[in-house]
């Protein structure tokens, strides 16, 4: 199966730091990509450049086999292809739920009111909010903002969900209710790429853990193989703070 996204060699450097140092990874289509790593070691930064928040210094990003970091690529489509759920949300405050959800589909997909609104209500119904859908971010709880912001990125179809720590904003009840919102998502194909320090959610979500350290992939495994490298000071370090 060919990958539907491909990292190689990516580096980005902010005046004098060097933040990431060659990553590569590959994610196949469906597959859920789970990274970890300390705080700090360019994981969001990673995130940012693959759907040209922030552009990366050199390095290649191929999505369906086509690089996007070129100036030839269109960013406001590409963001459509690849949806980004905020660490902390990201939603407009001065908009209801379904003002959120439907902005986007309106204004870039130039679908009707009607038909956005459609689309946004069938995506909220899926999380549970549907009731939900005149209030104001401020009303609603972090868990409730977080299905918001997800429906906001589902509404467009993304072929690629970015997920950037999900659960750092939430207590234990409501992380294992993301937990299995993702673990839904995957189960219908999503193909999900998500930044996580939670050792429950990365265990939950994948067999297989991306771990960076310092801008670069350090290791991957499962978190039982990870945690039990002891050999590893770095990966120890970690596993002990979390």
């Amino acid at each position: 199966m060919s990958s539907l996204l491909s990292v190689r060699d990516l580096t980005k450097q902010f005046d004098d730091t060097v933040v990431l140092k060659g990553v590569s990874f590959e994610v196949l289509p469906g597959q859920m990509k789970v990274m970890m790593g300390s705080s700090g070691c360019g994981k969001s930064t990673l995130l940012r450049c693959i759907n040209r928040l922030i552009e990366p210094t050199s390095g290649v990003i191929e999505f369906n086999g086509q690089s996007i970091t070129g100036p030839e690529t269109d960013v406001l489509w590409l963001r459509q292809q690849i949806g980004f759920v905020f660490q902390q949300y990201a939603l407009f405050r001065h908009l209801t739920v379904i003002e959120n959800v439907s902005l986007a589909l309106r204004k870039l997909r130039g679908v009707s009111r009607a038909e956005a609104r459609s689309k946004a209500e069938h995506e909220l119904a899926k999380f549970g909010m549907i009731e939900h859908v005149d209030k104001y971010p401020a009303e609603l709880s972090g868990g409730q903002q977080q299905r918001v912001a997800i429906a906001r990125a589902l509404a467009m179809d993304p072929q690629v969900l970015l997920m950037d720590e999900p659960t750092s904003a939430l207590d234990p009840v409501k992380s294992r209710e993301v937990s299995r919102l993702l673990s839904g998502l995957s189960e219908e194909g999503v193909t999900i790429i998500c930044v996580t320090h939670d050792l429950t959610l990365a265990q939950h979500l994948s067999p297989v853990i991306t771990f960076i350290h310092e801008g670069y992939v350090h290791a991957s495994g499962s978190v039982k193989e990870l945690s039990e490298r002891t050999d590893d000071s770095v990966i120890a370090n970690f596993f002990q703070r979390h």
